[in-house]
């Protein structure tokens, strides 16, 4: 069974940082392209940053450009992203999924983890 629990959410004020973590089991990370998805209040699932399988190139939505880091770690199955410089337009909950199942309603999504940006 397909699994992922995110962690690493939290409060932060703009300009801060938080280093979110996703830990999977039931799936080899490194065989999978992996996403980072932001789900802001009031809007769709969107797609913020990607980690590609082989080449391990990675990929960021404008919004998040030269801020995220998306990074894995093959040993731990568990993908990370590296949040800086967060603005109050980053908050929402934070999930992550393999791109075999896409931002699909019935992927296996985790309850994601929170990431609260304020003044």
């Amino acid at each position: 069974q397909v699994q992922f629990v995110e962690s690493g959410g939290g409060y932060v004020q703009p300009g801060g940082s938080l280093r979110l973590s996703c830990a999977a089991s039931g799936i080899t990370i490194s065989r999978h392209t992996m996403n980072w998805y932001l789900q802001a209040p009031g809007k769709q699932r969107e797609l913020v940053a990607q980690i590609r399988s082989s080449s391990v190139a990675t990929g960021y939505a404008d919004s998040v450009n030269g801020r995220f880091t998306i990074s894995r770690d093959t040993a731990e199955n568990t993908v990370y992203l590296q949040m800086d410089s967060l603005k109050p337009e980053d908050t929402g909950v934070y999930h992550c999924m393999s791109n075999v199942f896409g931002n699909n309603p019935s992927a296996p999504w985790g309850q994601g983890t929170q990431v609260t940006v304020s003044s």
